[in-house]
């Protein structure tokens, strides 16, 4: 019985180690693209500031008023973000070992089929 028990721990963390392995994968893939969308990101922002000033009837001196303008639809942007970064979240499952959890429910009830027929 006690061997049983240590084979199902020891499935239920090889399980998990599978799935956190995977996740650190995911996260290393995208934080190298991240990386490089950002950089990216920031010279389009930089030539949508400047296109910004130009379309903006501002004057030709005033040329900071386009990159508050590109500010302010960042703003906006992340906090749409945000919002639904926190709702992806919240409906994420932690990495829980099931195959682990329903041999130890099939193993369970055999058992106890097993002590009612003695």
């Amino acid at each position: 019985m006690s061997k049983l028990v240590r084979e199902e721990i020891e499935l239920a963390k090889a399980e998990v180690a599978e799935k956190v392995m995977k996740l650190l994968k995911g996260i290393a893939v995208g934080l190298s693209a991240g990386i490089f969308v950002i950089v990216g990101l920031l010279f389009f922002l930089h030539g949508l500031a400047w296109l910004a000033w130009f379309a903006l009837p501002v004057g030709d001196q005033t040329f900071f008023w386009g990159f508050f303008f590109v500010a302010g639809l960042l703003f906006v942007l992340g906090g749409i973000a945000g919002y639904l970064a926190a709702r992806f979240l919240k409906a994420g499952a932690p990495p829980v070992p099931e195959m682990a959890i329903d041999e130890a429910g099939k193993i369970k009830r055999t058992l106890r089929s097993f002590r009612r027929r003695r």
